[in-house]
């Protein structure tokens, strides 16, 4: 059963990955009835001027509401591990069913003990040397945005 257990589960690298292009490629696998292991979720990178997308990120949090903030206020992720599974979400339906799929996915910063020996999946369509212009990776977004580890 283990065995059936581990062909169902992907275990992906994160590291030198364009962040959109991953997500759509785990959207994939995970409509496909798959379990998905992130490793080096803060590694991914997103395309841009570093500048540019760190605004872009703190935009979001500015937007206010007129309701109490501290019980349904509008949240944002700060984490790398939020960021990448927010992404993920933006991607899959807003059902019941996308629901449960983003239960299938796991997002790990660095590479727990557990995945050590295990071969990682890296996305050919997603790699970071597609990129001609400038980047910059989730860790550098979490950490402007106020993420502590």
């Amino acid at each position: 059963m283990s065995t059936q257990v581990q062909e169902q589960e992907v275990v992906i690298n994160a590291e030198g990955q364009i962040l959109g292009r991953m997500a759509s490629n785990v959207v994939r696998l995970l409509k496909e009835g798959k379990k998905v292991v992130i490793v080096n979720g803060e590694k991914a990178v997103i395309s841009g001027d570093k500048n540019r997308v760190i605004q872009s990120y703190k935009l979001l949090l500015t937007v206010r509401t007129l309701f109490n903030p501290y019980r349904n206020g509008i949240r944002r992720p700060r984490s790398p591990i939020n960021i990448v599974k927010r992404t993920i979400r933006g991607m899959l339906p807003k059902s019941n069913k996308g629901r449960r799929m983003l239960k299938n996915v796991k997002v790990y910063i660095g590479v727990p003990k557990e995945f050590e020996g295990r071969q990682f999946i890296k996305f050919p369509d997603a790699d970071v040397s597609r990129l001609k212009g400038k980047y910059v990776t989730v860790e550098v977004v979490s950490k402007e945005l106020g993420w502590s580890r």
